[in-house]
Order: structure tokens, then C-alpha cells, then sequence
């Protein structure tokens, strides 16, 4: 029996599938979210690699913004820091703002880089320090309900985006660099603030009129009431299952980051499941692919 790799007849349908993706997308920016098990499964983070520098040889310009969260908390326990969280937030005090550029900025972004340029691309590293790219200011967090500067939550160097910069990123797609970004930002007077990468990400797209964000998780998407994945979305459907209660807790500020990012003029963005081997080219190049969808209405969900 022919193996399906080498039997034509299985291989030219994929390729004709994947051609009016590859034309939509020529020349168009797409940002990625990369973190949770694509960026722990050793499998996952080469199939990463190689899907992006396809992506950048027919034409696109893939984007990568980075997380980093369980590297951070497991060098801080080597130095015998615990971790704390508040709301989901990392508390970051003076030294622990250290070692996240030093894991977020350093470690994991290098590796990155040097994956993709391993598997042909050419990739370079960035925090949003580089190049003044992206300006913060530090999150103001109060007790829930409370309006009072006195209930102010104390998280440190956690930083909210005032602004993007984007032209770094724009002169390194125009070289045919593959820009690899950690999600650190720089207060006016010069102090690092760690943000969280799915707001880069998103606020990114925006800034850089991307045609598509994507955003890998640990999750196959977002599910209905009865456990199965919603595949295309528009917007007022999201805000529907949010009401109804469907779209919960760690789901829901993704989904709001996909909101914005599609509110702001993204024309698509999906929360994928990171945990699929090549989930970014499925989900660029395949009609089906593996996540859910966000869109301005369903008519804008897939190029045809």
C-alpha cells in the first residue's frame, strides 16, 4: 500500500486547499501568541518553527509574541522566590522584574530565535523595549468594586500598554526578518513593566493592521454549554454566550482580547489549540481549522 506522503492523489488536494489562503494572505501580517504547551512540548515548539518560516516564504509576515509564565516561576524557585498572584497577575517586585527580562527577554526568546532560524527563517529578538516600542504605564489593580486610591492593589512592575511603537517591527518585515517579541514594556522614566503577552498580542495586531491574530492555547477553543467546540464566531454571538454565561473565567479575557483585536480592525481572530501539531498552519492554510474563529460577522470568517 502507497504511504498517504508519497501518494499524489492525497498531496494535491491539501495543496489546492492551501493556495487561496496563500493568496489572501501574500503580503499580510499575521500575529501569533505562543505559549502554554506549543512552548513546552519539544515536538510542538520544532513544528512552531517550521510553520512560521513557511509562512514567511509564501509571502506572509507572521508576527511572534511570546509568554513565558511557567519558565519565570520555575527560575525564581531555583532562587528561592515565591511566586504570587493576585487576579491572575504576578506580583513583580524589583527583583522579580529581573528575572523576567532575563527568562522573557533572554532565555525563552532566544530559544525561539534560534529555532526558527535552526529550521531556514530569519528571525530576530525583541522586547518592547527595543526601539521604544511599546510604552507602558503601571496597572493600577483595586479591590473589586472599590473606587478609593487607599484600595489600590499593590502588584509592582505589572505594566498595562499606553502606546505601540510600531516601526521596529515594520522595518524588520520589510528585510524579511521574522520579528520574535517578548512582552515587556518601558515607563516614561525607563523602568521595565511586564505585560501580559495576549494584550501585546492583540494591541499588536491592531497597531500593525494585521489581517489575522492568533492565539495558541491549552484548550481546543471556546466550548458551548454541552462541551463542543464553537468553530466560527461573530462578534455579537461572542457577546451572546458571554451573557448567557458560557464564555467563563480563564476563557473569558482571551476572548476579550479577540474582541478587541477584531473591534479594532483585525479582520479575524482565533484562539487555537496549541496543543495540535502545526495548529498555525492548519489554521492559516486549512479550511476547517483547529480553533474558534472571532470575526465582525460570519460572512468575514474565511478568505474564499
Amino acid at each position: 500500500m502507497t504511504h498517504p506522503k508519497s501518494d499524489p492523489s492525497a498531496i494535491a488536494p491539501v495543496l489546492a486547499e492551501a493556495m487561496p489562503y496563500i493568496q489572501h494572505f501574500h503580503g499580510r501580517t499575521i500575529v501569533i501568541k505562543y505559549g502554554g504547551n506549543a512552548m513546552a512540548d519539544e515536538g510542538l515548539k520544532r513544528g512552531f518553527a517550521r510553520d512560521v518560516v513557511l509562512m514567511k516564504l509564501v509571502g506572509m509576515n507572521p508576527v511572534v509574541v511570546h509568554g513565558g509564565g511557567p519558565q519565570i516561576g520555575q527560575l525564581l524557585e531555583r532562587i528561592g522566590k515565591k511566586s504570587e498572584f493576585i487576579e491572575g497577575l504576578r506580583v513583580t517586585d524589583s527583583e522579580t522584574i529581573d528575572v523576567v527580562e532575563m527568562v522573557l527577554g533572554g532565555l525563552v526568546n532566544k530559544e525561539i530565535v534560534a529555532l526558527i532560524n535552526t529550521h531556514g527563517g530569519r528571525a530576530v529578538g525583541l522586547s518592547g523595549k527595543d526601539g521604544d516600542m511599546i510604552r507602558a504605564k503601571k496597572l493600577v489593580l483595586r479591590k473589586h468594586g472599590s473606587t478609593n486610591n487607599e484600595d489600590i492593589v499593590e502588584l509592582g512592575h505589572v505594566g498595562e500598554i499606553e502606546s505601540i511603537n510600531p516601526a521596529v517591527v515594520d522595518t524588520l518585515d520589510a528585510g524579511d526578518f521574522i520579528p520574535v517579541i517578548a512582552p515587556i514594556g518601558a515607563g516614561k522614566d525607563g523602568k521595565a513593566y511586564n505585560i501580559n503577552a495576549d494584550t501585546v498580542a492583540g494591541r499588536l495586531a491592531v497597531t500593525l493592521q494585521a489581517e489575522k491574530l492568533i492565539m495558541l492555547t491549552n484548550t481546543p477553543g471556546v466550548l458551548d454549554s454541552d462541551g463542543q467546540l464553537l468553530t466560527g464566531l461573530s462578534e455579537a454571538r461572542v457577546q451572546e454566550l458571554i451573557d448567557e454565561g458560557v464564555i467563563t473565567d480563564g476563557m473569558l479575557p482571551k476572548v476579550r482580547c479577540a474582541l478587541d483585536a477584531v473591534a479594532g480592525g483585525v479582520r479575524t481572530a482565533t484562539i487555537s489549540d496549541g496543543r495540535v501539531a502545526h495548529a498555525t498552519l492548519l489554521e492559516t492554510l486549512t479550511d476547517e481549522g483547529v480553533g474558534t474563529q472571532i470575526g465582525r460577522d460570519r460572512k468575514v470568517l474565511r478568505p474564499g
